[in-house]
């Protein structure tokens, strides 16, 4: 079950025999059914977690109570809450598994004792960050600047798997529209032959 985790952590760094095996020892597995809470909003978040097999998806709880998605993590993706995880505050959004799922903890103990024993972890995890920060940027710009049927090709191109495993109505929420419009656009799609999915 390393193997995935090791195949990731090696496109970063390589590593000794003794470091990979430190690094597994500091990780748990956790097979848990879909709509598993693995994290709920005013819960520090204790853990990153890296996905074997599965989908999760992250969110908060807008003012008018609808969902609002903020990431989807898929095989060989991380999820967590950043900003509660490393300063030990409470989280203001949710983490729920989609499907499913098997999934690496690898928890704030753990990770501060790895880094401390093999600093060269240091890089994944910056590795792994500028990843995310690059995905939620060019995220943010298309929202702003692109129009609907813009950001959903560019969902699909980035996520071509994901409309077969992912709700319509949360696809909607991460692009920014309502399920309504989104169903109009994938009307206009199959309609000229562009769709796939």
């Amino acid at each position: 079950m390393f193997e995935q985790i090791k195949n990731y952590i090696n496109k970063c760094e390589v590593f000794s025999e003794e470091e990979i095996l430190f690094f597994q020892q500091s990780l748990s597995r956790h097979v848990v059914p879909k709509k598993t809470l693995l994290l709920r909003d005013g819960e520090v978040c204790h853990a990153e977690i890296f996905v074997l097999k599965g989908c999760l998806k992250s969110y908060f709880i807008d003012d008018n109570g609808f969902e609002v998605i903020l990431t989807f993590a898929v095989e060989n993706w991380w999820a967590s809450d950043m900003k509660s995880f490393t300063e030990r505050v409470p989280s203001n959004m949710f983490i729920e598994t989609i499907e499913d799922s098997e999934l690496l903890y690898l928890t704030y103990e753990k990770k501060e004792t790895l880094l401390a024993k093999y600093p060269r972890f240091e890089r994944v995890f910056r590795l792994m960050v500028q990843r995310h920060l690059v995905t939620y940027q060019e995220r943010l710009f298309k929202n702003i600047s692109a129009p609907a049927k813009t950001r959903y090709l560019d969902f699909i191109e980035k996520y071509p798997d994901l409309p077969q495993r992912v709700p319509q109505h949360l696809i909607a929420s991460y692009i920014g529209i309502s399920p309504e419009f989104l169903s109009k656009i994938r009307k206009e799609l199959a309609a000229t032959g562009r769709y796939i999915s």
